[in-house]
């Protein structure tokens, strides 16, 4: 049995610093690095990509809406073609430094209300997925299982890799609680070691009803920007070890 485990990272700006890459880059096997829409600027994503090389994590291009002020996490309506043009210009940015640090973009990974939108927006999700076809069809991309993303994927012959939230509480649908909801966000490390073990052996996840909710995924979230993210993203790895899971990027 193999997992992704997968984090944010690369989220500081200017002299603002999110989160600990470093350790956490020791701890993943994939790297989510922010593009500079959301967070990131060049020299933050020259050293975390850089750092990942060295570790041999896979580097993924975290595509996000133009929108530094809020993270990310505001909802947009931004035109198809003016979307398509916006994620492969994060992600061209991303791969040439990538490159020049000695490695490449394995996948990409749309980030915070990008992420969300395109679970239900068509034509949002046909969006992102023809600016990856545009510039290399051969890079998967990561959503939930069940998100409007793989049926437009497919049409454009690019692969999805379903993915779980150990660290976000879900819905009965399968989607994710809204971050603004009480709860939404699980903090306590040995709940989200557990719901990870769970998502990777039994493939279900409690919803916030206390309904089953399937979640067969390859790869594994934990957030790098929450309070106590390398404990989290540890606690999880060592589940996973624990119960036998063989760790590995899917990239």
């Amino acid at each position: 049995m193999q997992i992704d485990l997968n984090a944010d990272l690369g989220e500081g700006f200017g002299v603002w610093r999110l989160g600990d890459d470093m350790a956490l880059l020791d701890i993943v096997t994939s790297a989510n690095v922010a593009c500079g829409f959301h967070a990131g600027d060049p020299v933050t994503i020259r050293r975390t990509c850089a750092a990942a090389v060295d570790r041999g994590v896979a580097i993924g291009a975290q595509v996000s809406y133009r929108d530094l002020a809020h993270f990310g996490r505001r909802e947009m309506d931004v035109e198809p073609e003016e979307l398509c043009a916006e994620v492969l210009y994060q992600l061209a940015a991303v791969d040439g430094i990538a490159r020049a640090m000695g490695g490449r973009v394995a996948y990409v990974k749309p980030h915070g209300a990008l992420y969300n939108r395109i679970v239900r927006d068509p034509l949002q999700a046909q969006a992102v997925v023809e600016a990856v076809a545009d510039y290399d069809p051969a890079l998967p991309l990561l959503t939930l299982p069940g998100s409007a993303v793989h049926a437009a994927a497919a049409r454009e012959g690019v692969e999805t890799v379903a993915e779980a939230f150990a660290d976000r509480a879900y819905t009965p649908a399968g989607t994710l609680v809204p971050r603004r909801e009480p709860g939404a966000v699980i903090h306590d490390p040995a709940a989200v070691a557990a719901r990870a073990v769970r998502m990777a052996v039994e493939g279900t996840v409690t919803a916030v009803d206390g309904t089953e909710v399937p979640v067969r995924a390859r790869s594994i979230c934990v957030h790098g920007d929450t309070p106590d993210a390398v404990r989290l993203a540890q606690g999880v790895r060592d589940g996973l070890l624990a119960a036998g899971v063989v760790l590995q990027a899917f990239a």
